[in-house]
């Protein structure tokens, strides 16, 4: 399940990476759109730490049983 929702955050940060340089590129920018890839960005961060550190929790966990 955390796989799939890294997946998912991962495609919308793209989509928001590719917003943002689109809406910065206009003649009058908004500047509170370059903020807008921030939180998946985290949520990528956080599940991408859980994920790495996955097979070193799970071979601690078997060599405690």
């Amino acid at each position: 399940m955390i796989r799939q929702f890294h997946r998912w955050m991962a495609v919308l940060f793209t989509v928001t990476v590719v917003v943002t340089v689109v809406a910065l590129a206009q003649q009058d920018p908004i500047e509170w759109v370059s903020y807008l890839p921030l939180l998946p960005l985290g949520l990528l961060f956080l599940t991408g730490l859980y994920l790495f550190a996955l097979p070193y929790l799970m071979r601690r966990r078997r060599e405690r049983v």
